[in-house]
């Protein structure tokens, strides 16, 4: 099976820097699969580009190279990493990009890219992406191993992270960020609930919002109330999301990123 090279940036879908960026992959690994994650993370939005690698690089095959490009200190000395995180390969800037996908599947080594002979020639300092972080994945999809690629790294820079409180019969957290439907998804996931829990009829979740709360049922699919109902439900990555059926919570409802979010059961 030929290998895959994910990309994950903040260009824009109507971006010719994604064609760039191929093609310094190409270059040097023709019999590649090339799979765009997304390139509509918000510009410089590092901790929505977190959240977007720890949903959609984890369902990718063991051994996928995954490049993301959300870097706001392009051409600084901020180092770029290669880092060896559960099944899967990461190349992106050590900005906090990996911290959500490093905290829940393990760092296993990481490497900063200080070996130039596996970049592009006279690499610009305004786009790492196509010159330094794309080639060193296509090097790494053909067998490159991570101790040629430069120093070792003994850490990650890491983006903060609010765990959610622990109660008897709840958990509370809070909206941490909005999909592509509006939906708002919060910190809480299925792993964090007692066994069968997240499965259980009767549940509810409580947001709290500038003063005023709304309290939802926890339902198993958004169909399962009428349109215009907001309800709650835990997702397809495991997390509880706040939604609007047929709708979009986000415009909808007055809920904020950072607002509170309680989950209880009986």
């Amino acid at each position: 099976m030929s290998p895959i090279i994910t990309l994950t940036t903040d260009f824009g879908s109507d971006s010719h820097y994604v064609a760039q960026m191929k093609a310094s992959i190409l270059s040097l690994c023709r019999d590649v699969t090339i799979v765009d994650i997304t390139h509509g993370i918000p510009p410089q939005d590092i901790r929505t580009a977190a959240w977007t690698l720890l949903d959609a690089t984890t369902v990718f095959p063991e051994q996928t190279v995954h490049v993301a490009v959300v870097d706001p200190g392009v051409g600084s000395d901020r180092p770029l990493i290669h880092a060896r995180i559960g099944r899967w390969h990461y190349v992106a800037p050590d900005n906090g990009l990996l911290s959500f996908v490093a905290r829940r599947f393990g760092l296993q080594r990481a490497v900063s890219l200080t070996q130039s002979r596996y970049w592009r020639a006279s690499p610009s300092h305004t786009f790492d992406g196509r010159d330094r972080m794309a080639p060193v994945a296509a090097h790494v999809a053909l067998g490159v191993p991570l101790e040629e690629l430069g120093d070792e790294c003994e850490s990650l820079v890491e983006l903060s992270w609010v765990a959610p409180s622990v109660g008897d019969g709840w958990l509370e957290g809070r909206v941490e960020r909005v999909d592509s439907f509006g939906n708002l998804l919060t910190n809480i996931h299925r792993s964090d609930l007692p066994e069968g829990v997240a499965d259980r009829s009767g549940s509810r979740a409580a947001c709290v919002s500038s003063g005023s709360a709304c309290d939802l049922m926890v339902v198993g699919y958004y169909a399962e109330l009428a349109a215009g109902r907001a309800v709650a439900l835990f997702g397809s990555g495991g997390w509880l999301e706040i939604a609007v059926v047929d709708g979009d919570a986000h415009r909808q409802l007055a809920i904020a990123i950072g607002d509170p979010v309680k989950i209880s059961w009986q």
